[in-house]
């Protein structure tokens, strides 16, 4: 049976080996070793195969193109409908707190020269 999945350091001969998860292609005219780790995986791809790859992914896509450019649209419209809702509520449900921002010195429109006449009171 021929396999057409090969892993990186593994001995190979003649062929072109592609790496689908980065795009690597090795072209070996000879007997060679795979390039990477042995979690790599190469596959075999025959000219004939890529030739009837490319049409067929091209048809896909114009298959799906208008339904891609419906969404978005309806997308867009969704977020300038309803986006000032959404940021209304959510900054009502947010908490006030930012990750950010330390709050040390206390939180902004509160000052410490407020203090109540009960307060003054009680100091004296």
């Amino acid at each position: 049976m021929l396999a057409i999945k090969k892993t990186g350091g593994e001995t190979v001969g003649m062929g072109d080996y592609w790496n689908f998860t980065n795009g690597e292609r090795v072209l070996f005219s000879a007997k060679g070793v795979l390039p990477g780790r042995a979690d790599e995986t190469y596959h075999i791809v025959p000219p004939a195969a890529v030739l009837v790859a490319g049409p067929v992914l091209g048809l896909v896509y114009a298959v799906f193109l208008p339904f891609i450019g419906i969404a978005m649209l309806l997308s867009l419209a969704a977020r300038k409908l309803f986006g000032g809702l959404l940021q209304s509520t959510y900054r009502g449900a947010a908490f006030s707190w930012k990750p950010s921002e330390a709050y040390l010195a206390g939180k902004k429109g509160r000052s410490r020269r407020t203090i109540s006449k009960k307060e003054e009171e009680k100091k004296e």
